[in-house]
């Protein structure tokens, strides 16, 4: 897709540090309490001591979770008329309001509170893909690593962080007060947006141009022959994650208490896999993302080996989800390498093309997870992870035979 050798070359020292990669860790922040800390972590148990039970929360979670798959709907519009870190700070102050209105209602599972989250979580996704418009942006292939690293690290340890502050908060605070306290977590890291590098705006003016401009930044990512085995890459099911929410279902048959579990699955595993993040940025540029990623991705099935060929017992399970916490964190941020190797330069449409293949990549978490399940009620405990890993396997070295024969790198314009 690029190659990161010449680039840096060329870029040279200061460029490259004027583009401060690591604060995507806190620019991703807002979409991060949000989604990791409210909505994937802390609803459901604030609406539980409201009284609503696991089967109406569930449907009202998976409500809320619909914008990060279909964003790319509304995602372009990040390309146009603002700078993409204007859009950021915009979107994150909306979405704060939104949630803290949601917040002043009584109860959360009522209509207007639902609904008002939703639109707090389809606005967040506008940081998202402001993000992925910048992280485009970015010249240096070493720092479009780190910043997938910074930015995968942040999003998970960030989520990680709100969880633990509303659970513990939310027996002491009123729900409107927590509210409060939300919305501030949501906007205040959005100012970091005023550090990032300057960009160029896209206004509408010789719309018949910029139409083309754009509509060729399409057919240079989507319509060619190499859009197909990266779009295996991104839509393949290694590194998908399925595991990380099955966990700790899982984790009663080998005999873990439910503090156990809160603390292995919840806070310290998010610091496991922020810090399995982080640690992609020792993989070298040389390596290319469309490689290192499967490679990953064989290294993170292989933590599967140890809880489906272990024993049932504590030491087992321990031993095997800090591994696989940790390796699937590198995954990710390897993920978000090879979302920025196929998307190539930003460009006028960055953004939204980064939505695109971004929204892809929420595909094979949905199908491992069906597919892990129906392997645990035929196999058992033991059949779960190793249909993971045995799926997950193939894909891999299916993917690894290509990118190292055939696939080639292409430069970016």
């Amino acid at each position: 897709m690029h190659t990161g050798e010449h680039e840096d070359a060329a870029a040279g020292p200061p460029l490259a540090s004027l583009e401060r990669p690591w604060l995507f860790g806190l620019l991703i922040a807002p979409m991060a309490v949000l989604a990791n800390g409210v909505v994937g972590g802390a609803l459901s148990y604030l609406l539980r001591r409201q009284g609503v039970g696991p089967e109406h929360s569930a449907g009202i979670i998976a409500l809320l979770s619909l914008p990060q798959t279909i964003y790319f709907l509304w995602s372009p519009v990040t390309d146009f008329w603002m700078r993409r870190r204007s859009w950021l700070m915009a979107a994150s102050i909306a979405a704060a309001a939104a949630m803290l209105a949601a917040f002043q209602i009584p109860s959360l599972a009522g209509r207007w509170a639902v609904a008002l989250m939703f639109l707090s979580g389809c606005l967040g996704q506008l940081v998202v893909a402001s993000c992925g418009g910048m992280m485009g942006e970015l010249r240096s292939e070493v720092n479009r690593r780190r910043a997938s690293s910074f930015y995968q690290g942040g999003s998970l340890a960030f989520g990680a962080v709100a969880v633990l502050v509303l659970v513990l908060l939310s027996s002491r605070l009123r729900l409107g007060v927590l509210g409060c306290l939300i919305a501030v977590m949501i906007a205040l890291p959005s100012l970091a947006a005023l550090a990032a590098p300057e960009q160029t705006v896209v206004s509408l003016h010789g719309v018949g141009e910029t139409l083309a401009r754009i509509w060729q930044e399409f057919k240079a990512t989507f319509l060619r022959w190499e859009a197909i085995p990266y779009t295996a890459l991104v839509t393949f099911p290694m590194g998908s994650g399925a595991m990380i929410a099955l966990l700790p279902g899982l984790a009663a048959d080998y005999h873990i208490s439910g503090q156990q579990v809160a603390w292995i699955n919840g806070l310290g595993g998010a610091g496991l896999m922020a810090t399995g993040a982080l640690s992609a940025t020792l993989i070298s540029t040389r390596v290319r993302a469309s490689v290192a990623y499967p490679l990953t991705g064989l290294v993170n099935a292989a933590s599967l080996l140890i809880l489906w060929l272990g024993p049932l017992s504590p030491p087992v399970y321990f031993a095997g989800v800090v591994l696989f916490l940790f390796t699937i964190g590198t995954s990710y941020a390897m993920f978000t390498a090879v979302v920025l190797e196929f998307l190539g330069g930003s460009g006028k449409s960055g953004s939204a093309r980064y939505a695109i293949i971004n929204s892809l990549g929420n595909i094979p978490v949905a199908y491992m997870e069906f597919i892990d399940g129906k392997s645990y009620g035929r196999w058992g405990p033991h059949g779960m992870p190793g249909a993971d890993a045995t799926i997950s396997t193939i894909a891999a070295c299916l993917l690894l035979a290509y990118f190292l024969t055939w696939g080639r790198p292409r430069a970016r314009e």
